[in-house]
């Protein structure tokens, strides 16, 4: 039986988290060659798979349909491996570590992503998390999530240049943009909300949820890669902002390119918006 079922909010939830944590450092100890093992699962059942060092052009081409203007296409150099989660980071994961009362009686399965998360909550997540001694973790970049989501493809989604409701979770808001209504119902997705992680085909490296599901938070300050005085000036206006990437449930199958870039004052909470994590390799 998974021990993390016992668990309620409390001083007594975190002495329980710390003994098997600690029990299962004991049992399952890191060796030498975990930096190379391709897929790794912590403690709390968060799964990662490295994503090797490598270039890529980042941004979208000018031919590109629903291009924005801060897609300026351009090399981008990934250089030292990382691990990056496979899934959104879930609620049963956030309540085991943060408790209840951090989001509310927050309503869902234990395997639909947290929302209404700021940046500033998603660094208080990775301080504790980092303090277990189970691994380094952090926000991906913006170039390691765009890398990871285009898995080697130069397309506007990692699929092809074209989307439609099979292939991710967007268009399910019956105010907003509700063209995936009733495909979503038809496969027992409710209305107006995520769905649970792995609802859809991974990526070709392996990763769930990269297009659509919920925007996900990135460590880097917004900058509209431009040129020249205009991007001079947005700089300083929107130094404070932080990069969301992958487009959500709530809106238009456009916003879910690998390409598509938005931001959020860090600490803005949404319901359109949650988190993945990296796990550095040593």
């Amino acid at each position: 039986m998974n021990p993390w079922s016992f668990f309620n909010s409390g001083y007594q939830t975190k002495i329980i988290m710390a003994f098997w944590i600690s029990l299962s450092i004991l049992i399952f100890p890191p060796h030498p060659g975990s930096a190379q093992e391709k897929k790794i699962t912590n403690p709390m059942e968060m799964s990662f798979i490295l994503v090797e060092p490598g270039t890529f052009m980042m941004g979208s081409p000018k031919t590109e349909r629903f291009r924005n203007s801060d897609e300026t296409l351009h090399p981008a150099k990934i250089k030292t491996p990382y691990y990056l989660q496979t899934t959104e980071v879930t609620l049963k994961q956030w309540r085991t570590l943060m408790g209840r009362k951090w989001i509310g009686r927050r309503k869902g399965s234990d395997n639909m992503p947290v929302t209404r998360v700021s940046y500033y909550d998603c660094l208080k997540f990775i301080s504790k998390l980092n303090k277990l001694g189970i691994g380094v973790y952090r926000l991906p970049t913006e170039a390691e999530w765009e890398y990871a989501c285009r898995a080697g493809t130069t397309s506007a989604y990692s699929w092809g240049d074209a989307i439609d409701c099979s292939k991710a979770m967007y268009g399910n808001n019956k105010k907003k943009d509700g063209e995936c209504l009733l495909f979503l119902a038809s496969i027992k997705i409710a209305a107006s909300g995520p769905a649970p992680v792995k609802s859809f085909a991974p990526n070709p490296l392996g990763f769930y949820d990269m297009h659509g599901n919920v925007w996900e938070w990135c460590s880097d300050e917004y900058m509209p890669h431009m040129s020249g005085m205009e991007n001079m000036m947005s700089r300083v206006m929107d130094s404070e902002s932080r990069i969301r990437r992958g487009g959500s449930w709530y809106n238009y199958g456009r916003f879910l390119r690998s390409a598509n870039r938005t931001y959020a004052h860090p600490g803005a909470k949404f319901s359109t918006t949650g988190f993945r994590l990296v796990r550095e390799t040593n």
